[in-house]
C-alpha cells in the first residue's frame, strides 16, 4: 500500500525519538444525510491495520449529526456584529470573526459566557496575552468553522458547529472494524489543534496533538478528512 501525504506535509513525524507515519485518506463529499460509519468505515478499512490510530475530523462528525447551517438562515443580532469586530481574523480560518459564527457561539456557549471571555480577552490583550476568549469561551466556541477561501462547496456558505458526543462517536466508529484499532475526533488547522474525543482512554492525546500539529490533512480542498497515525517500526 502506498498513500501520499497532502501538498506541502510529510508522510512522517518523529516524536521523542520515535517516528509516527500521518496517513490521509479521501472520501466522498460528506453531506447531513450520510451516515458517518458507512462513510468511513468504506473510505478507510482497505488501509487499516491492527495497533493504528483512525483520526475524524470534527467537521464531517458534525455534519452527519445535522450541525451544519447555510450562512443566509443565521440571523445575527446586534452583539453579534460587535463582538466579531473584535476577533483576529487569519487566513487559516475565519473562526468566529464573523457575525453569523459569532452568533452561533452565543447559542452555543451562552451569553453570558461569551460576553466574560470577550472581557477576560479584552484585559488580558493589553498585556500582551493571545488565546484569552477562546480559552474562557471553552471547546465548543474553539470548535466553530465558518467559511474560508478554500472551503469544499457546498460548505463555503455553511457554518459549522463542534461535533455532540465526541467520545461516543469514536467509541461507536471503533465498534465498525474488525482491525484492533483506536478512534480519536479531531479539531485540527493549520495553527494547531486539539483531540475532542477518544475511544479508549489509554490513547496519549498530548502525544496525538503533537503527532498531528502541522495538521496532515490539510487546510484546502484536499477531501482527506480521515487518517491513520502508524507507529514506524525498526
Amino acid at each position: 500500500m502506498t498513500m501520499k501525504p497532502n501538498e506541502n506535509k510529510e508522510l512522517n513525524v518523529t516524536i521523542n525519538n520515535e517516528t509516527f507515519q500521518r496517513l490521509p485518506i479521501k472520501t466522498k463529499l460528506v453531506m447531513p444525510n450520510d451516515i458517518l460509519e458507512t462513510v468511513i468505515k468504506d473510505a478507510a478499512t482497505e488501509y487499516l491495520q491492527d495497533g493504528d490510530i483512525l483520526f475524524v475530523t470534527e467537521k464531517i462528525v458534525a455534519i452527519t449529526q445535522g450541525r451544519a447551517y447555510p450562512i443566509k438562515e443565521v440571523k445575527p443580532r446586534k452583539l453579534a456584529y460587535t463582538l466579531s469586530n473584535y476577533v483576529t481574523k487569519t487566513p487559516h480560518g475565519i473562526g468566529l470573526g464573523m457575525p453569523e459564527t459569532m452568533e452561533m457561539a452565543l447559542r452555543e456557549c451562552g451569553t453570558p459566557r461569551i460576553i466574560f471571555a470577550a472581557g477576560v480577552a479584552a484585559v488580558s490583550k493589553i498585556f500582551g496575552r493571545k488565546g484569552d476568549f477562546y480559552r474562557v469561551a471553552g471547546y465548543k466556541a474553539r470548535s466553530i468553522d465558518g467559511p474560508t477561501p478554500h472551503t469544499i462547496p457546498p460548505y463555503n456558505e455553511y457554518v459549522v458547529l463542534g461535533p455532540e458526543r465526541p467520545n461516543e462517536v469514536a467509541k461507536e466508529l471503533k465498534a465498525k472494524f474488525d482491525q484492533d484499532i483506536e478512534v480519536i475526533v479531531v479539531d485540527i488547522n493549520d495553527l494547531g489543534g486539539n483531540i475532542l474525543g477518544s475511544s479508549s482512554p489509554s490513547v496519549n492525546l498530548d502525544l496525538m496533538v503533537k503527532i498531528l500539529k502541522d495538521n496532515p490533512l490539510g487546510q484546502k480542498s484536499q477531501s482527506t478528512p480521515i487518517g491513520i497515525i502508524r507507529k514506524v517500526t525498526v
